[in-house]
């Protein structure tokens, strides 16, 4: 690769953060950031309606995909280390049942109800690809929004995160038996066990085996350094491998590196205290009065609580807006020019927020729009499943179109209708406080 090309990528590079810093202005009219970074990716992408094609290299550049990618694994990496196992065990019952409804539902009202009703003359496996595209959650976006508002350890959002891992996987296994059911005409029993047993297997080892072997990465990397640097490296190889182990079986890398923050806890890094800190604080400790030493020296045991989190989060500073302004660039709003397209999309799209809302419902003693509402984004994940049916040649130029309508729309609406969601909670709080 030339080094000029090197060179123009390191300049879109500081464009797009750039541009996404002041995306932050959002925030000053109560908008969570993601939604500014998403609307610049937006104006970015479709610059060619007025005759400037700038943007288009920058979305077949792989360097920029690559760090895009890199960037969502990040972000879920981060919320997994805001969350714990026992907190998300605790909503697993409601994360299931929300995952269920929210799958069940969208695939029902798409494949035999508003396919067939506003799409008529498609074959049933067009109208099982659109059911199927419907059953997709971004929790990326999702997660980004509760994070940007403060609110990642709430009920409602382990239960979100916690459905959409279960919604990944049950969105995996749909994926897969409806590409074998229009590749072989048929898909058998034991496929859909193994696809399964799979995903499950996964999940169960990433979360016992990641607990047994994080200690051991740990203690083995702090015995050749206790440094910054190192404990960095020991929580984003964890990160990664985990990704890789994901993807290898057919999930979705950002599964595997949520299952890393969620199994990595401070006691796996006990063995990392820098240098400097030790001597300073032992160096107080030796001076000051008996009940202040002992407090003075707790602070070693519980020198790595926070600071993981705090390593990693520059890196998603500089990573995280990549990918949600490269999404924002794959948004094309031509599509929304064809009023008959635009008609038919917009009838989709409000079945595709009514399956996914309706899934707050079994959510318990919490608030279910916020739930319902955080299960809605399609994000990358529709896209993904709508290319899939494209490249197979069951989803036709329009379907696709009116699937893109469809993911833009969910995109865009999420962040602004939970940040209102929030702060109406917070008003509510307020005034029962009072």
């Amino acid at each position: 690769m030339e080094a000029l090309h090197i060179a123009s990528i390191f300049l879109w590079i500081a464009i797009i953060l750039l541009a996404a810093r002041a995306a932050l202005l959002l925030e000053r009219v109560g908008q969570p950031p993601v939604l500014g970074e998403l609307l610049v990716g937006v104006a970015l992408g479709n610059l060619g309606l007025i005759g400037l094609n700038l943007a288009e290299p920058i979305l077949k550049n792989e360097i920029i995909a690559f760090l895009a990618e890199l960037g969502v694994v990040i972000l879920l990496f981060q919320v997994g280390l805001e969350s714990n196992i026992k907190e998300m065990r605790g909503v697993g019952v409601r994360a299931f049942l929300v995952a269920c409804v929210g799958v069940i539902v969208p695939f029902a009202l798409g494949t035999y109800v508003v396919g067939p009703w506003l799409l008529p003359g498609l074959g049933f496996n067009a109208y099982l690809f659109l059911g199927a595209t419907l059953t997709a959650t971004s929790v990326g976006i999702t997660a980004r929004v509760f994070q940007d508002l403060g609110i990642i350890h709430s009920p409602e959002a382990k239960i979100v995160l916690g459905a959409a891992v279960i919604d990944d996987v049950l969105g995996l296994i749909i994926l897969a038996v409806v590409s074998a059911i229009v590749t072989a005409g048929s898909v058998s029993p034991l496929d859909i066990g193994w696809i399964t047993a799979k995903a499950i297997a996964f999940l169960v080892g990433a979360i016992v085996l990641g607990q047994m072997l994080a200690p051991l990465l740990g203690r083995g990397l702090s015995a050749i350094h206790t440094g910054h640097g190192m404990k960095f490296t020991a929580a984003i190889a964890f990160c990664l491998v985990m990704a890789y182990l994901a993807d290898l079986i057919g999930l979705a890398p950002i599964i595997g590196s949520f299952a890393a923050g969620l199994v990595l806890d401070p006691v796996h890094f006990r063995h990392f205290k820098d240098p400097q800190v030790v001597q300073d604080v032992r160096g107080y400790a030796e001076t000051a009065p008996a009940s202040k030493k002992r407090t003075l020296l707790s602070i070693l045991d519980h020198h790595a609580e926070r600071h993981v989190e705090d390593l990693i989060e520059p890196l998603g500073w500089f990573l995280v807006p990549l990918f949600f302004v490269l999404t924002g660039m794959n948004v094309q709003l031509e599509p929304l020019f064809n009023p008959q397209v635009l008609g038919v999309a917009l009838a989709v799209t409000a079945v595709a927020f009514i399956g996914k809302a309706a899934a707050g419902l079994v959510a318990g003693p919490v608030d279910k729009s916020m739930v319902g509402w955080g299960m809605v984004p399609r994000g990358e994940v529709g896209l993904i499943f709508a290319a899939t049916g494209q490249a197979l040649g069951i989803v036709s130029d329009e379907l696709f179109s009116v699937i893109v309508i469809v993911v833009i729309l969910s995109t865009l609406a999420t962040p602004p209708i939970l940040t209102a969601i929030a702060r109406r909670n917070h008003i509510a709080e307020t005034a029962q406080a009072t």
